[in-house]
């Protein structure tokens, strides 16, 4: 059964709510260091954010970024075949929002929305 993987957070003020997250959950939050179109990286303010030690099964990283449009924190569920599971989204009544991409180091991603409008991040884990 595929789990979250990883979430982001989009903020209307990267800086403050990077100062919530820190103050309150005592979560570390600092710059992303990328090779994958730093320049595109900036200007969203993206930021990395570690939760923690992780515990079985899980992973403890997110990121926080510049929000572009009205949207909420977005999970990303980890699966083994990301094709697989994009083949079916509008099969089932969803939306492909960001067709799959590589990032570099990290895997394959895609969001999309589910029939109620949520969004959903899929990931597929560097192998």
């Amino acid at each position: 059964m595929p789990n979250i993987g990883y979430f982001e957070i989009p903020a209307d003020n990267v800086d403050r709510a990077k100062q919530f997250y820190q103050s309150l959950l005592g979560w570390k939050i600092e710059p992303t260091a990328t090779s994958m179109d730093p320049q595109a990286f900036a200007a969203m303010q993206y930021q990395d954010v570690s939760t923690g030690e992780p515990q079985e099964g899980t992973l403890t990283m997110g990121g926080m970024y510049r929000r572009q449009m009205s949207e909420g924190i977005t999970n990303h569920v980890m699966v083994e075949d990301i094709d697989r599971v994009l083949a079916n989204v509008e099969k089932l009544g969803g939306k492909i929002i960001t067709p799959k991409m590589d990032i570099p180091s990290v895997g394959l991603d895609a969001v999309i929305q589910d029939t109620e409008g949520n969004t959903i991040g899929i990931w597929q884990p560097k192998k």
